[in-house]
């Protein structure tokens, strides 16, 4: 099929609103960086298992996204559709001790919705940037909270376009890992279970969590948040820092002089500086400590 034929299929499942061709990727992604993706989707949850059947039918490869706070993309783009769960997928409701809400819903609404019923234990998550979707895939972390202290099960589309419903022991979540990427799968829904709790209570453990974020984090400049999964024994800023790669650069990408955990874009960085500085810091830390640092942030496109 060509690619007008394509664009017509997708109209029959989609508005011309929920369909971006050559849509910039630095629009959506938090590093504000990458290139042109062919055909960028905003679909709602009940449209999304039409779309991927579709580009499976027609050979057209597919990638899921959702705030794209953990991702950075080539300058190049990507080729084929990208999926996105963004605020057409964003439903969230609270019912009883429990909170269900949509992958493309952010992880901030779902803990500012958790407290006003009144809701504990997603507090760790408000100002996590990412969306619930992305969150479950990555079991999202802070502050010595997890999704999965709180994760009752999730609502996945498998490849072979069928819904199942998932517990967090099928999900297999451990640190930064679940096995949906694995399996292929795309989370639709996640459903938390939660404590009653008074929401003055909720709201000062969310502040504290706040004030600290401000104090240790460069907030101020576009990042995929931690660069580096935390290596085993160690802290991966510590690691950097003690290399003495604080504020080291490559064109407009910098490790962050407030958090060395973070390379942040200063100002006109390319997708190209982002991945040269994480390739240099990881060198320099191989050698400096002997230890190998992984990459937290997920590629996506072609970065040959």
């Amino acid at each position: 099929m060509n690619e007008s034929g394509f664009y017509q299929q997708l109209c029959t499942i989609l508005s011309k609103e929920q369909i971006l061709c050559n849509e910039p990727m630095e629009r959506h992604t938090s590093f504000r960086v990458g290139g042109p993706a062919d055909y960028f989707l905003l679909p709602v949850i009940e449209q999304a298992a039409d779309v991927i059947a579709l580009c499976q039918r027609e050979h057209m490869p597919y990638h899921i996204i959702g705030n794209g706070s953990n991702l950075l993309v080539s300058d190049a783009g990507i080729r084929g559709v990208v999926i996105a769960f963004t605020k057409n997928a964003a439903r969230i409701q609270a019912e009883g001790s429990r909170l269900t809400a949509g992958a493309g819903a952010l992880l901030s609404q779902a803990a500012a919705a958790a407290l006003k019923a009144s809701l504990g234990g997603l507090e760790f998550a408000a100002g996590i940037p990412g969306s619930v979707g992305g969150a479950v895939v990555m079991n999202a972390g802070a502050y010595g909270g997890e999704l999965k202290d709180v994760l009752a099960h999730a609502r996945v589309l498998g490849p072979d376009g069928k819904i199942q419903i998932l517990d967090k022991e099928q999900l297999d979540l451990s640190y930064r890992h679940s096995c949906i990427a694995q399996r292929h799968m795309i989370v639709l829904e996640a459903e938390f279970v939660l404590e009653k709790k008074p929401q003055e209570e909720i709201q000062a453990y969310m502040d504290e969590l706040k004030k600290r974020r401000i104090e240790k984090q460069p907030l101020e400049y576009p990042s995929a948040g931690s660069t580096f999964k935390r290596p085993q024994g160690y802290f991966a800023g510590k690691l950097i820092m003690d290399a003495g790669l604080a504020g080291f650069s490559v064109g407009g990408a910098q490790v962050s002089e407030k958090h060395c955990g973070f390379v942040i874009n200063k100002g006109g960085a390319k997708a190209a500086d982002i991945l040269e500085l994480i390739r240099q810091v990881q060198q320099k830390v191989r050698q400096q400590a002997g230890v190998e640092l992984e990459m937290e942030v997920k590629r996506m496109g072609d970065f040959t």
